[in-house]
């Protein structure tokens, strides 16, 4: 398996495209409950392989992750060899990114000496959806961008 397996909520939110994905091996839901049953190996494969596909897809069209935490906001424009990354850091201990007063409170301030900004670049050292994969594993999760653009436009003015 390249990634990991979906959670049974994502396989819920699933099942049309799990359906036809059986259905391109002419397996149906008969043959499934049977396969379940007497081959639960097999459907496990089934199931590794199915969540390969929709991570494939998904990391495939990602092209902007967002990672908060108490003090930090990571965020990535990613293209096909390389990643760009805004890096906003709270010198304030008290604040918190994670609550929405935290969030007011960096857009109040957010050209004071009280918010450290970095920008970096990074080339993927392995496969582009690999190298994606792990942000999202280290707790990033796909936006649509309107953040980072909003921050990238400030910064190239």
């Amino acid at each position: 398996m390249k990634y990991s397996r979906l959670t049974k909520e994502q396989f819920e939110e699933l099942v049309p495209e799990f359906t036809n994905f059986l259905a391109t091996q002419a397996i149906d839901k008969a043959e499934w409950d049977k396969i379940k049953r007497e081959k639960p190996e097999v459907a496990e494969q089934e199931l590794d392989v199915f969540s390969d596909l929709i991570w494939e897809g998904v990391l495939t069209k990602a092209e902007y992750l967002e990672h908060f935490s108490k003090n930090h906001i990571f965020l990535f424009h990613c293209f096909d060899t390389y990643v760009q990354s805004i890096v906003l850091k709270s010198l304030v201990p008290e604040t918190d990114f994670l609550t929405k007063e935290g969030l007011q409170w960096l857009s109040d301030n957010m050209f004071t000496d009280t918010i450290e900004m970095k920008v970096g670049k990074k080339e993927f050292t392995d496969e582009r959806n690999t190298s994606i994969f792990a942000l999202v594993q280290q707790g990033s999760f796909l936006s649509d961008g309107l953040l980072y653009k909003q921050i990238n436009t400030i910064i190239e003015s």
